[in-house]
């Protein structure tokens, strides 16, 4: 499925959540380059993973943090753009609970709360491949005029 010539009209919750992600990725060229994959979207949900590289260490020879919310981050957005509304995060938070190290594959795993007129509330769990947690973020987003596929 392309979304060059797609449009929302008559697709499923599911096929829509997918063509909202494929319309995303197509130009998201940061968790592109960051190496990071789309393992699950369903509407309200999104899985993305990212391999932790040398590149990504800070002086203490852990993932510097700003990786690790990125793949949380990215997660989130996945997650609250699966409707066909253009969505944006007006306030995040994250707690760190471990450090990310190289080699990791951090697996960042995003829920909706909560969702009601432009608003909605994500929990997204960060872990890494061997199921510890590494991190929580809770995002706050807001619909913003847009789609991202034709009516």
């Amino acid at each position: 499925m392309t979304t060059a010539t797609l449009t929302a009209a008559g697709l499923s919750p599911q096929q829509l959540a997918e063509a909202c992600a494929e319309a995303m990725w197509s130009t998201d060229w940061t968790s592109q380059r960051l190496g990071m994959r789309i393992e699950h979207i369903a509407p309200g949900e999104a899985t993305l993973s990212m391999d932790i590289t040398e590149d990504m260490l800070n002086g203490h020879g852990n993932a510097h943090g700003g990786f690790i919310f990125s793949v949380a981050d990215s997660a989130f957005a996945f997650a609250c753009n699966t409707y066909n509304q253009l969505a944006v995060a007006y306030q995040v938070s994250i707690t760190y609970m471990a450090p990310g190290r190289k080699g990791d594959r951090l697996t960042a795993t995003a829920r909706e709360l909560h969702r009601a007129g432009r608003n909605g509330i994500y929990d997204i769990h960060v872990t890494n491949d061997r199921g510890e947690p590494v991190a929580e973020f809770r995002g706050h987003s807001r619909t913003v005029k847009g789609t991202h596929l034709p009516e």
